[in-house]
C-alpha cells in the first residue's frame, strides 16, 4: 500500500512527468508504450505534487491517445496523497469502461479508500474481468479495514437480487478476515431460501477458513453434514468438504512437479482434445507427464511424480488418475459450467482455493510450471507463493506477439488499444506474466528465429532474465504416430472406419481428390474461418482438394466455436459443406486424429488421394505441437511465418511459411504445399521432416530438459517445499 510522501519541490519534476508521459505517446509500439509506463510510475511515487496535475490534465482533456490515458491512470495510482485517493475514486465512475478498469486494478496498490468501497463492490456483482479487478481490490484492502470491506458487502447484497452476483459478493467476503464474515457465511451456506449459488459460495468459502483455522469455524463439519443431504451446487460442495483433501499418492525420492492448465478437461485418452480449449497443451501436459516420469531410473535424480491439473467441478469430481510412472491427472473444481479462457478470470479464487487444497494434500510440491498468462497461472503463483513452492515459467510472448503483429496489420493502434484491452485484457497479460517471470526461479524460452531479439523487445527480458533462463524445444510422443502410421498402412481398424464414414459424405465427382487437412480448436485466433474463406475463394485450389476440419464441439459449441462455425456457415452452409468439398468431422481423441493424418498421406481407397498436406492457419503460434504432429506423419505444412514453426519449417522444402493473416497469402500457400506434397522430391523431404522430430522433438528430449530445470529451479530455493 502506498502512503502519503514528504517530498521537498522540485521545479523540474512536473517537467519531467509530462516528458514521461511524452514517451509513452511517442513510443514507437504499444508494447514500448505500455514498458515506458514505468518511468512515468516511479516518478509519480517519488514527485506526487508535481505529477499530480500532469496527470489528472491527461485524464480530463479528450485524450484520443487510449494508451496515454491508461498510462495516466497507472502514474496517478502511484501518487500518494488524498488529491490522487479523490481523482481515482472518481474514475471509478468514468465513462470509458477500460479507465473504469484499470482504476480498480490499480486501487489495489493504495490504502483502503472509503469512497471507493461501493463502486468496487457494484464492479464486483456485475462480474466478468473487472469484477475479478475489484475483487482483487477488496481482497489486498480486507486486512487494513474489514469492517467497512464487509459492510460495503453487506450493503450490496441487501441490494442485489441476482443470484449470480449475490455469489460473487458472498465469494468476495469469504475474503474478508475475522469473525464477522464467518458469521455472515454461516448464515447465508444455512439459510435454505437462498439460492443455491449463494449457499455454495458461502460454504466454499467457510471450508477454506476452515482448512486455514478449523477452530475458527467450528460450525462447518455439521453445516457441510445438514447441506449434503440436499442437492444442487450446494450439496455438491459440502460433499466435497466432507470428502476432504483429494487422495494422492505420496511423493518419491525424486523431485515432485505440479503442472496446470485448468481450461481443459485432461484425461489420459485425450478424449476432448480439439473441443472448447481443449488444445495442444492439453495434449502436451498428458504426454510430457508420463515422459517426466517413465524416464527416470529408481534412485537417481529426476522426476518421481508429476501432478497434471486440469478443470473439474463440485457435481462430477474427477478422481485422481495415476499412470503407474508416478503421473497423476487430477482436477480443480470450479464452479459453474465450462467457460472460455477469455472468459474465466471470475474463476480466479476458486481455482486460487483448489490449487491451494492440492499442494497441501500432495505433501512435498517442488516446483510448480506456469506456462501462460492466464487465470490459472494467477491463481498457481499465489498458492505456490503462500507455501513457499518456486516456479517455472514458459515465457512465451502471448500476448506480446499478438498485440504486435495487430498493430503492424493496422488492426490495432492507440486510438482503440483501451476498447481492446477492455475485451482481451492485453495490458493486465503483459503485465501478469512480467510478475510471473520476476517471481520464477527459473525462465524456459519456447525457439524462435530470432530469440534474443523477440525475449528483449516483446518479453522485455535483460541479462539477468536470460541468465536464469533456458530454451526448450516442446516435444511429441512418436510411439503413438508410430502405431497410427502402423494403422494406417494396414488400411483397418475403428479410426480409419470413422474417417471413411466423413469421406462418405463426399459426392461422387469430389471424391479421389487429396485432403487439406488442419487440425485444432474452432477459434480465430486458430484461424478456423479465415482457411475455409482462402480454400472457398480460390476456384482453382478448391478445385484440386477437399478441406478437412478436425475440432470443435459440434453438437454443443462453445461461444467462440458459435463465432467460426457462424463464418464457415456463411461461407457454404452446413447442410450444403461436404457437397461444396468442404468436411467438419468435430474433435476427436489425439489417437483417431494420428491415424488421420497417417491417411491423410496414404489416401483412402475410392474416397481420398494420396499426397495431401497440413494447413496451420493460426494467426500466432508460440511453437506448434500439431505442426510437428503432421510433419513426423509425412505431411508437408502451411505454417505462420512469425514464431516458433519457422524454426523448424523448411520454407519450400518440408512446407510453407506463409502470412496466414491473409486469406489470399494463405490460399497461395495452400496451393504450394500441395505441390510440395506431389513433388518427385516429396518422399525425401517426408523423412528428412521426420528423422528432424525425432532427433530434436520428441517428447522425452523435452522431458530431459525440463528435469534439468527443475532441478536447479528446486536447488534455488535450497530445499523441498513444505
Amino acid at each position: 500500500m502506498t502512503s502519503p510522501a514528504h517530498c521537498a519541490p522540485d521545479a523540474d519534476a512536473g517537467s519531467r512527468c509530462r516528458s514521461a508521459l511524452g514517451a509513452v505517446r511517442t513510443a514507437p509500439t504499444l508494447l514500448a508504450g505500455i514498458r515506458r509506463t514505468d518511468r512515468l510510475v516511479a516518478l509519480a511515487r517519488r514527485h506526487p505534487r508535481e505529477a499530480l496535475p500532469v496527470l489528472s490534465a491527461a485524464l480530463a482533456a479528450a485524450e484520443p491517445d487510449q494508451l496515454a490515458v491508461l498510462a495516466a491512470v497507472h502514474g496517478l495510482a502511484a501518487v500518494p496523497g488524498p488529491g490522487a485517493d479523490a481523482a481515482l475514486a472518481g474514475l471509478l465512475g468514468d465513462p470509458r469502461p477500460w479507465v473504469r478498469e484499470h482504476t480498480a486494478w490499480r486501487l489495489a496498490e493504495r490504502h483502503p479508500l472509503e469512497p471507493a468501497l461501493v463502486p468496487l463492490t457494484e464492479l464486483v456483482a456485475a462480474g466478468g474481468f473487472p469484477g475479478m479487478l475489484a475483487q482483487r481490490t477488496l481482497q489486498a484492502w480486507a486486512p487494513a479495514a474489514p469492517e467497512a470491506v464487509l459492510a460495503a458487502l453487506a450493503r450490496e447484497l441487501d441490494r442485489t437480487a441476482a443470484s449470480a452476483a449475490r455469489a460473487r459478493l458472498t465469494e468476495t467476503a469469504g475474503l474478508v478476515p475475522g469473525r464477522a464474515p464467518a458469521e455472515l457465511l454461516l448464515g447465508l451456506a444455512g439459510d435454505a431460501a437462498q439460492d443455491d449459488a449463494v449457499r455454495a459460495a458461502a460454504l466454499d468459502a467457510l471450508a477454506d477458513r476452515h482448512e486455514d483455522d478449523p477452530a475458527g469455524v467450528p460450525e462447518l463439519p455439521a453445516l457441510a453434514a445438514r447441506c449434503a443431504r440436499g442437492t444442487g451446487s450446494t450439496a455438491a460442495v459440502a460433499r466435497t468438504v466432507l470428502a476432504g483433501p483429494p487422495a494422492l499418492p505420496g511423493p518419491g525420492d525424486g523431485l515432485t512437479v505440479l503442472q496446470v492448465f485448468l481450461h481443459a478437461e485432461i484425461d489420459r485418452d485425450l478424449t476432448f482434445s480439439g473441443r472448447g480449449d481443449n488444445g495442444g497443451i492439453a495434449t502436451l501436459l498428458a504426454q510430457l507427464g508420463d515422459a517426466l516420469t517413465a524416464r527416470r531410473t529408481p534412485g537417481g535424480r529426476g522426476v518421481s511424480r508429476v501432478l497434471t491439473v486440469s478443470r473439474g467441478t463440485h457435481d462430477a469430481p474427477r478422481p485422481a488418475a495415476g499412470s503407474g510412472s508416478g503421473h497423476v491427472l487430477t482436477a480443480v473444481p470450479l464452479p459453474g459450467p465450462p467457460v472460455a479462457l477469455a472468459e474465466a478470470w471470475p474463476r480466479r479464487v476458486a481455482a486460487e482455493r483448489g490449487l491451494r487444497r492440492l499442494l497441501r494434500a500432495a505433501g512435498p510440491v517442488d516446483v510448480v510450471h506456469l506456462r501462460m498468462a492466464d487465470v490459472g497461472s494467477l491463481a498457481a503463483a499465489a498458492a505456490a507463493a503462500e507455501l513457499g513452492v518456486p516456479t517455472v515459467l514458459t515465457a512465451a510472448p502471448d500476448p506480446h506477439a499478438l498485440i504486435a503483429a495487430r498493430e503492424a496489420a493496422g488492426t490495432l493502434d492507440r486510438e482503440n488499444f483501451g476498447a481492446a484491452d477492455h475485451a482481451e485484457h492485453l495490458w493486465f497479460r503483459v503485465r501478469l506474466l512480467a510478475d510471473l517471470a520476476a517471481g520464477a526461479a527459473r525462465l524456459v524460452l519456447l525457439p524462435r528465429p530470432d530469440l534474443a531479439r523477440d525475449a528483449r523487445e516483446l518479453l522485455g527480458l535483460g541479462p539477468a532474465d536470460t541468465a536464469r533462463s533456458t530454451t526448450v524445444p516442446e516435444g511429441i510422443d512418436l510411439a503413438v504416430l508410430a502405431a497410427a502410421d502402423e494403422t494406417a498402412a494396414a488400411g483397418t481398424g475403428p479410426e480409419l472406419a470413422a474417417l471413411d464414414a466423413v469421406l462418405g459424405t463426399l459426392p461422387p465427382q469430389r471424391r479421389g481428390l487429396p485432403l487439406l487437412v488442419a487440425v485444432g480448436r474452432l477459434h480465430r485466433v486458430k484461424g478456423s474461418a479465415t482457411l475455409v474463406e482462402a480454400w472457398a475463394g480460390d476456384e482453382d485450389l478448391r478445385a484440386r482438394c477437399n478441406l478437412l476440419l478436425v475440432g470443435g464441439d459440434l453438437a454443443d459449441p462453445s461461444a467462440d466455436e458459435r463465432e467460426q462455425l457462424a463464418r464457415i456457415d456463411a461461407v457454404l452452409p452446413r447442410d450444403r459443406a461436404a457437397a461444396g468439398g468442404l468436411l467438419l468431422a468435430g474433435h476427436r481423441p489425439h489417437g483417431t486424429v494420428a491415424v488421420w493424418l497417417a491417411a491423410v498421406r496414404r489416401g483412402r481407397p475410392g474416397l481420398a488421394a494420396g499426397c495431401g498436406a497440413y494447413v496451420c492457419a493460426s494467426l500466432k503460434e508460440e511453437f506448434g505441437v500439431a505442426l510437428v504432429e503432421a510433419l513426423a506423419a509425412g505431411l508437408p505444412v502451411v505454417a505462420p511465418r512469425s514464431g516458433g514453426p519457422a524454426t523448424y519449417v523448411a520454407d519450400g522444402v518440408t512446407g510453407v511459411l506463409a502470412d496466414t493473416a491473409d486469406p489470399a497469402a494463405l490460399a497461395l500457400a495452400a496451393g504450394r504445399v500441395l505441390d510440395l506434397a506431389a513433388a518427385p522430391t516429396a518422399g525425401r523431404a517426408a523423412a528428412a521432416a521426420a528423422a528432424t522430430v525425432r532427433e530434436r522433438f520428441s517428447v522425452e528430449e523435452m522431458a530431459a530438459a525440463l528435469t534439468t530445470v527443475y532441478d536447479r529451479a528446486a536447488a534455488a530455493r535450497g530445499r523441498r517445499a513444505p
